[in-house]
């Protein structure tokens, strides 16, 4: 337990005090209907809500994650998730445009967009309750579990005083300010966690037992971890963290953030937007962020940490009243913290709240709102007025929230989380890129993904089974569990789409006149009715897949490049800044060459 002085206290609670303030301001406004509570009127700019993207995604997990892995396999295994960057960049310059012309509430309500009859109204009820309670408790409870470890190790508290502090402040602001003041929160959140995290990672970089950024970088705890890239001459390594995860994870899988095709919380965000330009705007802004410039200052704490905590051992010994089933690589970088001074101990700690409250309210509003407009509307009360879903909605936030820290109480690790929803949603995400382009895919498609990927996940997920088929001497090696999983889930969908009556023309014409995807995969369709009406002379996605390919290498490259400026690796960071400039001109022409503008 560390002594915060008054000037940490103060900072702590000023920020609190702001948080609340802004609930409660606008509180009133967002009261007056569902759409104010959960899209704030659909009239937000891309900066605002891309801020929001960041904020939202910087949660108190994610460090801990990092620093997880880093101590781990090193810098290079952050690849399985940095693999999503191309999921993020296709919903940039292919998806945003398309879920804003939706005008849905929720990404869950597209379904009986996109769908007709009894099996869409199964699927919205199912996958609403599915993603909004099931998947989002998942994900809070990570969330919180990191905030548990951070207030033991830096305030001596109990997982319950945890939560009951940090808990109660963030449920009470959530439900009453509604998304806007998730959104306002955010763009306040977004400052103080980056400089919280900046200062904390240039400061512990510098601590006299690490000894600077040279001595850091050549110390043997962590000289064979600094590789952004795997060794290559380590085949399962390739595999694992590089190949897979470019190769297959990133369209495959559903996760929180990183959804194929948008959703989740990033689609709420897309549509609250202005317009569709916003939407891209945001999304854009938010990719550059998360991806490149953001993971460093993590980083940087995790290779100091093999310094100063070089083993688990270690972390128990400075910290003897840690739980034994809360203890493993990712407490260091709360351990790490406990070194900051007064003044930037007490900023730290007010943006590790900042990045929990925006990271909690986000999936609080995002999941109540599966729960009131998918759910409760569809199925409980078809005639409720806007009112009573405004209630509902903080009933369910309430709920979402205690359910959410009770899970968290089982955790041990972020990386268990994380591997827990990878493989849940392998094989899923396909459908999510595809159902826009291709009329023949059918909600049927969508169920039946949604089960056999589930299922075929808790039986490989028995220890006696996976020894049997993923082991050293089991039928195949570890890493194909998650690619295997992919092609059965695949297979599947593919069959039951086949066997099963594809929709209704009627549904399908309704859907191509709201969001005019274009293509060759409604060919079919488009021949055969007088009713689709196109606004587009040209099919924009061919010059929208090769912006995304464009703006991958540019992001990776400033990746790469901050990364070799921090190693010292000159030429390699000047060899950053050529693609990145090559890579941003293409990209700007390409952007420009679309007839429809982004901004």
């Amino acid at each position: 337990m560390i002594d915060l002085s008054t000037l940490d206290y103060t900072l702590i609670i000023t920020f609190f005090l702001i948080t609340l303030f802004i609930g409660i301001y606008v509180s009133k406004k967002s009261g007056k209907n569902s759409t104010e509570y959960f899209l704030s009127g659909r009239n937000m700019p891309w900066w605002l809500l891309g801020v929001s993207m960041v904020a939202t995604t910087f949660s108190t997990d994610t460090p801990n994650f990092v620093t997880d892995i880093v101590r781990k396999d090193g810098v290079s295994s952050n690849w399985m998730w940095w693999a999503f960057l191309i999921t993020g960049l296709l919903t940039v310059f292919v998806y945003a445009k398309l879920w804003r012309k939706s005008e849905v509430k929720t990404d869950i309500e597209f379904y009986e967009l996109r769908y007709g009859g009894k099996p869409a109204k199964f699927l919205r009820a199912f996958r609403a309750l599915y993603l909004g309670f099931l998947f989002n408790v998942f994900a809070m409870a990570g969330v919180t579990l990191a905030a548990i470890k951070i207030g033991s190790i830096m305030l001596g508290l109990q997982p319950w005083e945890t939560i009951v502090y940090a808990g109660t402040v963030t449920v009470i602001f959530s439900a009453l300010g509604g998304f806007k003041g998730v959104v306002y929160t955010d763009f306040i959140l977004f400052f103080t966690a980056m400089i919280g995290a900046i200062g904390a990672a240039y400061y512990l970089v510098n601590l006299p037992e690490v000894g600077g950024i040279e001595a850091l970088i050549t110390h043997k705890n962590v000289a064979d971890k600094l590789s952004i890239l795997p060794d290559f001459n380590n085949t399962e390594a390739v595999i694992t963290l590089l190949i897979i995860p470019l190769a297959v994870q990133w369209w495959s899988s559903w996760y929180p953030g990183a959804e194929p095709g948008g959703g989740g919380y990033i689609a709420q965000r897309m549509l609250a937007a202005k317009d569709e330009n916003h939407a891209v705007g945001a999304t854009f802004f938010f990719n550059i962020m998360h991806y490149a410039i953001r993971p460093w200052p993590w980083i940087l704490v995790a290779l100091a940490s093999l310094i100063v905590f070089p083993d688990i051992a270690s972390i128990q010994e400075a910290f003897p009243n840690i739980a034994t089933n809360k203890l493993g690589d990712d407490l260091a970088y709360s351990a790490m913290l406990t070194k900051l001074p007064s003044g930037l101990l007490g900023l730290v700690l007010a943006s590790l709240i900042a990045a929990y409250m925006s990271t909690i309210s986000t999936h609080l509003n995002w999941g109540s709102s599966y729960i009131v407009n998918d759910f409760y509307q569809q199925h409980i009360n078809k005639h409720a007025s806007e009112k009573e879903l405004v209630r509902v909605g903080k009933i369910s936030t309430l709920v979402l929230m205690i359910f959410s820290a009770l899970f968290a109480l089982y955790l041990q690790n972020a990386k268990q989380l994380f591997d827990i929803v990878i493989m849940f949603g392998a094989g899923t995400g396909l459908i999510f890129i595809l159902r826009w382009f291709w009329w023949r895919i059918n909600s049927w498609s969508e169920i039946s993904a949604m089960f056999i990927s589930g299922i075929i996940s808790l039986i490989f997920s028995s220890k006696s089974i996976s020894d049997i088929f993923f082991s050293d001497e089991g039928l195949m090696p570890t890493w194909a569990k998650f690619p295997i999983v992919v092609l059965i889930t695949t297979l599947f969908w593919l069959i039951i789409t086949f066997l099963t009556k594809p929709e209704e023309q009627e549904v399908l014409e309704k859907f191509y006149n709201k969001t005019q995807p274009g293509g060759p995969g409604w060919k079919k369709i488009i021949d055969k009715s007088s009713n689709i009406h196109h606004y587009k002379k040209k099919w924009d996605i061919p010059s929208g897949i090769i912006a995304m390919l464009l703006g991958c290498a540019f992001i990776y490259s400033c990746l790469f490049g901050i990364g070799y400026l921090i190693y010292a690796e000159y030429s390699k960071a000047i060899c950053s800044l050529i693609s990145i400039f090559i890579s941003a001109l293409l990209l700007v022409k390409i952007w420009k060459r679309n007839k429809e503008n982004y901004f």
